[in-house]
């Protein structure tokens, strides 16, 4: 019976590719159940299999525990530390105190709880080892054979008793999954949990199409190309911004291959989904007109504080730029990171008519300048009453039709205006009534005055959702603004009553 331990276990390790000292552990637990069973189910039982010869024993056990435990309780399987000192003079509380007892045969229990406890021991140990092994491979591509589909995704066969799963919205649109095919995806996670690990695998991931490119472009591999930025629209179409790290080496040119071979073996995979290769730059305003390709710009107004630009293109362009649902100028701008408003050429000069418009009839208001000096002043550069208040003199008096007396009166007149327009903001206070009504917030009077409400008539005349909106109130005060409406609207009713 010691040999037939010995070739269990050897078998078995071999078999499901355990380590033996996990199938001696079952073993060993499912003496230890089949001995209990033959005296006592209550008693605490321990089986110790030598690893050489396959011999055993089997010992009862009580647990030490302090003589002030509370949670001494059971006498078969607990002992008092005072009693078990009589035994063994060495004890500690929390060792264990053990008999030798008579083992049970193995051949007895081998078609019944062995096999039991063998089986759950061994499937714990393949579920940790695809734990153990997968999670080192995060962020790697894997290839699996399609096992089936079902409504949560597709099973993928990784061989060794390990499974994947590619989620449905991990799964690329319209995409065909035959049974026994071949499929890479991407290692995103491993997830602990249920009976069985989750291995999950995406294809949508834009570092799916990163690694792809990877496995095609060996420069990438050898960092003479970087990767600079991806934007993915998974299944119909990406951009790619790659930067060489060698002089006199196309990045585009390398990825792409030779007539086109290297992307189309990466097109192929993403199940047809169109690439874009650009040549990333420094300068934003370049690596944007290049994102924006296939359209031709025109130009850009770059607006560095908002980081967006404003592109304009030909006028039978506009539908080629923004792409079809606005996908071109969507990945052009995830790709960039900027966001991107793009519109024609005739669109782009209207607006900048306009707003060149503006900028006359605020000069012309608050500076009191005819148009042509007004016009001047636009033409240029200058967009706000602060730019002529503060210019250097040297810049004004570069205009050819301003000399000193011209420039002294129209940065006098700027400083005035600024400081008119700065008394005038301090209008939005709140009126007396207002601040000193009953339940009010000085805070929150300061806000809605500068929403325009500014005595307790206009606060009376609100809805509770104008006034929660006008105040920043969270819906939580809802009733706070009923009460403060209510009784802004308390001489309404004593009128009623004097009357």
């Amino acid at each position: 019976m010691n040999k037939e331990i010995l070739y269990v276990v050897d078998a078995v390790s071999n078999e499901k590719n355990v380590e033996p000292d996990v199938i001696f552990g079952a073993v060993e637990l499912a003496l230890a159940t089949a001995t209990r069973k033959r005296y006592s189910l209550d008693w605490d039982v321990r089986v110790e299999i030598d690893r050489e010869t396959g011999d055993y024993s089997s010992y009862r056990r009580w647990i030490v525990l302090d003589d002030e435990d509370p949670e001494f309780n059971d006498l078969k399987r607990q002992i008092l530390f005072s009693y078990a000192q009589r035994k063994e003079v060495d004890i500690e509380v929390g060792d264990y105190i053990e008999e030798a007892i008579d083992s049970v045969e193995f051949g007895r229990i081998a078609a019944q709880s062995a096999k039991q406890v063998i089986v759950q021991k061994v499937r714990e140990a393949e579920r940790q080892r695809v734990v153990d092994q997968y999670r080192e491979r995060i962020g790697e591509l894997i290839i699996g054979t399609v096992k089936r589909r079902e409504r949560r995704g597709i099973i993928l066969d990784l061989g060794e008793n390990a499974e994947a799963l590619i989620p449905r919205e991990e799964m690329l649109s319209r995409e065909m999954a035959r049974v026994g095919g071949r499929m890479r995806g991407y290692l995103k996670e491993v997830r602990d949990e249920g009976r069985s690990p989750r291995v999950i695998v995406s294809r949508v991931d834009p570092n799916f199409l990163i690694e792809l490119m990877k496995l095609e472009v060996p420069e990438i591999g050898q960092e003479m190309i970087d990767i600079k930025a991806v934007a993915r629209d998974p299944g119909s179409r990406s951009k790619v911004a790659v930067m060489s790290n060698i002089p006199n080496l196309d990045p585009v040119g390398a990825c792409v291959g030779m007539r086109g071979s290297r992307i189309q073996t990466v097109t192929d995979e993403l199940n047809k989904e169109r690439v874009d290769i650009i040549l990333w730059d420094e300068d934003i305003a370049t690596f944007v007109i290049k994102a924006m390709s296939p359209a031709e710009v025109l130009s850009i107004l770059v607006d560095e504080e908002r980081q967006s630009m404003d592109i304009s293109v030909a006028d039978d362009r506009l539908s080629q730029a923004i792409g079809v649902g606005g996908q071109n100028v969507r990945l052009a701008s995830e790709l960039t990171g900027w966001h991107l408003n793009v519109m024609t050429e005739t669109q782009m000069l209207e607006r900048d008519v306009e707003d060149q418009q503006k900028v006359l009839n605020l000069f012309m208001t608050h500076l009191d300048v005819e148009e042509d000096i007004a016009s001047i002043l636009v033409e240029e550069g200058f967009t706000s009453i602060d730019e002529v208040a503060y210019v250097s003199d040297e810049e004004f008096l570069s205009i050819e039709v301003f000399d000193e007396g011209i420039v002294a009166e129209l940065r006098s007149r700027a400083e005035n205006a600024l400081l008119t327009m700065a008394i005038s903001s301090e209008g939005d206070l709140p009126h007396e009534d207002l601040k000193t009504m009953d339940g009010m917030d000085e805070e929150l009077a300061f806000r809605l005055a500068k929403e325009g409400v500014k005595s307790m008539e206009d606060l009376a005349e609100l809805s509770v959702d104008e006034l929660l909106e006008k105040g920043e109130l969270g819906e939580e005060n809802e009733e706070y603004a009923g009460q403060l409406i209510m009784i802004a609207r308390a001489p309404w009713f004593a009128d009623d009553n004097d009357e």
